[in-house]
C-alpha cells in the first residue's frame, strides 16, 4: 500500500475581536495571527466570514466585504497557508449570524424561499469570484453547520429532505466556470448522522459537493457516556470517517475531518495534549482521509460575554499568539506525520446498518453514541479488527463489498 500524508490545518479565529474581525478586517492582526499558526506546521486555514457583512441586504453583496476576503487569502499566502472559504455564517460557537432581511418583519426560509436560495447562490458565486484567481484558495465550503437551522434552534427554518436537497444543489453549482482545483463541499453537525427526522441526511454529506466533510465533538454525549479518554472517545473522530464511508457511492471518496477539538467541558486542560494526539493517530488510520483540520487557532478572549465556556478555551494558542500545550502537541503529530507517512488499515471487516430504499438509517439513534452500531463498531475495533461500516444494501451486493475490500460482514448491532 502506498503511504500519503493528509493535510493538516486549523480553522481560524482571530485573536482580537473573534469572527467580529470581519467587520473592519486590521491586516496586522491577521498578519500576526498567520505567523503564529504557520510555526505549527500547518498547511491551510479554514476562514468564516459573517454573512451579515457580506450580504446586509438581500440584493447587497459588499465589495469591500469580497476586497477583505481576497486580503486575507493574500496575508495567508505570506506564510504558505492555504485557504478555504466557508460562505454562510450563519451559525458560530453557538450564536447565529443571519442578516435582517431574514428575520421579523422580513422573516423568510433560508432553505425553502426561492429568492433567499438565489440570494444565497449568487453570494456562494460572489465569493468564489473575489478569490478564485489566488494560487492559495483551496475552494469553499457552503457554510458552517447551516443544518444547526433546524430543530432545535428556536428560531428553526423547518425544510424536508428534498427542500435541503434543493438548497445543497443550488448552492453546490453556483460557482461560474469552477476551477476543478478548487473543492466545493458543505458542512453539517452531527445531527445529519444521530437525529431521526433529521432532514439533512446520510447522503447528502456523502454524495453531494466535492468530499465529505465530517465534524467530530465529544461533548454530544460521547464523553458523558464512556469517558473523555476513553476509547470512544479518541476514536470519535475515526468513527464518523468511517460512518461517512458507509453511504458515499465512490469507494474512494475523500473525507475531510474539518472540525475537531479538545472540549474544556469534558476535558482538563493537562489532558488535552493527550487526547489531541489519541484523536488524530486515530483518524490517521482511516483511508482516503484529505485533511485533519482543528478546532481552532485561538482561544476566544475573555473581554467578549456570554459564550459558553468551552469556547474560551479551544485554541491552540492564546489570544496574544502563544502556543498552548495542545498546540505544541498538534504541532508534534503534525511533524511525526511528515517524518513517516501514516500508513492507513485497509477495513475489511464491515458492521451493517438498516437502510431503506433511499439509503435512510432505519435508525439515526442506532449510530450515536449509546446506539447498538456504534457500540459494536467500537467493541470490534478495540479488539483489534480493522473496522468500517456499510448499509445492509452494500451488504446484500457481492460486487458493492469487493469494491470497498469488505470481507467479512457483522450484523452484530442488527440482532
Amino acid at each position: 500500500m502506498t503511504t500519503s500524508t493528509p493535510r493538516f490545518g486549523v480553522n481560524y479565529t482571530p485573536s482580537k475581536d473573534w469572527m467580529f474581525q470581519w467587520m473592519a478586517v486590521d491586516p496586522d492582526v491577521v498578519r500576526a495571527d498567520f505567523a503564529a499558526i504557520a510555526a505549527l506546521g500547518v498547511d491551510h486555514v479554514r476562514v468564516f466570514p459573517l454573512w451579515p457583512v457580506l450580504q446586509p441586504n438581500r440584493t447587497l453583496i459588499r465589495r469591500r466585504a469580497l476586497d477583505d476576503i481576497a486580503l486575507v487569502v493574500d496575508v495567508a499566502a505570506e506564510f504558505g497557508l492555504d485557504v478555504a472559504v466557508d460562505v454562510i455564517q450563519g451559525h458560530m460557537s453557538g450564536f447565529d449570524f443571519v442578516p435582517a432581511w431574514l428575520v421579523n418583519w422580513h422573516s423568510a426560509n433560508m432553505f425553502t424561499d426561492q429568492p433567499a436560495v438565489e440570494a444565497q447562490a449568487a453570494l456562494v458565486a460572489a465569493v468564489y469570484d473575489a478569490v478564485r484567481d489566488r494560487p492559495n484558495f483551496l475552494g469553499l465550503t457552503l457554510g458552517n453547520e447551516v443544518n444547526q437551522f433546524q430543530r432545535p434552534n428556536p428560531a428553526a427554518m423547518p425544510a424536508s429532505t428534498d427542500q435541503v436537497t434543493h438548497w445543497l444543489t443550488s448552492l453546490l453549482t453556483a460557482p461560474r466556470d469552477r476551477d476543478p482545483r478548487h473543492l466545493v463541499t458543505h458542512s453539517e453537525n452531527d445531527h445529519l448522522w444521530y437525529r431521526d427526522e433529521h432532514p439533512f441526511v446520510p447522503t447528502h454529506a456523502t454524495r453531494l459537493g466535492d468530499l465529505t466533510t465530517v465534524h467530530s465533538w465529544i461533548f454530544n454525549g460521547t464523553a458523558a457516556r464512556y469517558g473523555a479518554l476513553s476509547p470512544q472517545s479518541v476514536r470519535h473522530a475515526e468513527w464518523m470517517i468511517e460512518l461517512s464511508k458507509a453511504f458515499a457511492t465512490d469507494p474512494a471518496r475523500q473525507v475531510w475531518l474539518q472540525e475537531v477539538g479538545a472540549p474544556s467541558m469534558n476535558l482538563a486542560e493537562s489532558e488535552m495534549p493527550e487526547f489531541c494526539a489519541r484523536t488524530v493517530q486515530a483518524a490517521l488510520t482511516t483511508e482516503d482521509l484529505y485533511a485533519i483540520t482543528w478546532w481552532c487557532s485561538h482561544d476566544v478572549s475573555r473581554d467578549l460575554g456570554d459564550y459558553k465556556d468551552l469556547e474560551y478555551s479551544l485554541g491552540l494558542l492564546d489570544t496574544e499568539n502563544n502556543v498552548k500545550p495542545v498546540g505544541s502537541r498538534f504541532a508534534e503529530l503534525i511533524a511525526e506525520a511528515k517524518r513517516t507517512p501514516p500508513t492507513p488499515t485497509p477495513r475489511t471487516v464491515g458492521v451493517v446498518v438498516d437502510v431503506d430504499e433511499r439509503d435512510l438509517p432505519l435508525s439515526r439513534t442506532a449510530l450515536a453514541p449509546g446506539g447498538a452500531v456504534f457500540e459494536r463498531w467500537h467493541e470490534l475495533r478495540e479488539g483489534g479488527a480493522d473496522v468500517t461500516v456499510v448499509t445492509s444494501a452494500v451488504a446484500a451486493s457481492p460486487e458493492a463489498l469487493a469494491a470497498r475490500g469488505i470481507r467479512t460482514i457483522d450484523q452484530g448491532a442488527l440482532t
